[in-house]
């Protein structure tokens, strides 16, 4: 199973996952990745595979005001059960590392609107 299917199948299930903003870019992965020659193909995801089965690590932005550990637990449960059924590889860990919070701007210019 290549690795593209499997950072897939984590982007998929982590943005689906309600609380997550985005992917956060790694500075060293892009930087290592951009002085070969190529663009990160999945930004905030690494994955690591051996004979006991597959590691993902997940750099992730969240919405403002939301429980942080409740939304990183649900990504582990996504991205973990969307792994197994798309790859029927087993998946000894999901790690989430959250490198920040954003706001919805849409959001707040709609709440400062209501308030003029």
């Amino acid at each position: 199973m290549n690795d593209d299917v499997i950072a897939i199948c984590a982007v998929n299930a982590t943005l689906k996952t309600k609380g997550v903003a985005d992917f956060a870019l790694v500075f060293s992965d892009s930087f290592s990745i951009n002085i070969l020659g190529k663009d990160p193909l999945y930004k905030g995801v690494k994955v690591s595979r051996d004979d006991e089965g597959v590691a993902i690590d997940l750099f992730v932005l969240v919405e403002y005001g939301v429980n942080i550990p409740g939304v990183a637990w649900d990504i582990q449960e996504n991205v973990k059960k969307e792994i197994e059924e798309m790859t029927r590889m087993p998946v000894k860990g999901v790690n989430i590392h959250v490198q920040g919070v954003r706001r919805d701007e849409a959001r707040e210019d709609e709440k400062g609107a209501a308030h003029d």
